[in-house]
């Protein structure tokens, strides 16, 4: 197996992880791996990102949440809806010709810092 199929796997591997700890991983941990360590384009790691969530990946982390009484079933349906659509418009929007991949590594910078601020800080 090549070095970087190797350095994809473990990407998904530590994304998995977060994943199942703290419900992250395709925006969080995939996307600034891919650009960071890899060295593909924002839009390039943003679209692997969201093709390799496609399946079912949350099935079984799902799973052990729901058997511990951790999940609300009304509420994960009602986000599903909505990352549908919003997934939709957001892919629409960044792949305009306008859109760089510069202007949206730093606008997803800024997200993250002020995420990560947040929670540091509290309200």
């Amino acid at each position: 197996m090549s070095n970087l199929l190797v350095q994809m796997l473990l990407i998904g591997l530590v994304a998995g992880v977060a994943g199942g700890m703290f419900g992250i991983g395709g925006g969080a941990i995939m996307v600034p791996a891919m650009v960071l360590i890899i060295g593909l384009d924002q839009k390039f790691a943003t679209g692997t990102s969201i093709a390799a969530q496609i399946l079912p990946i949350g099935i079984l982390g799902a799973a052990v949440y729901y058997r511990s009484g951790n999940i609300n079933i009304k509420y994960a349906v009602m986000i599903a809806i909505g990352l549908v659509i919003g997934n939709f418009f957001g892919a629409l929007f960044v792949n305009q010709p306008f859109i760089s991949s510069e202007m949206i590594k730093k606008l997803y910078g800024i997200f993250l810092l002020l995420i990560g601020l947040r929670y540091l800080v509290g309200r």
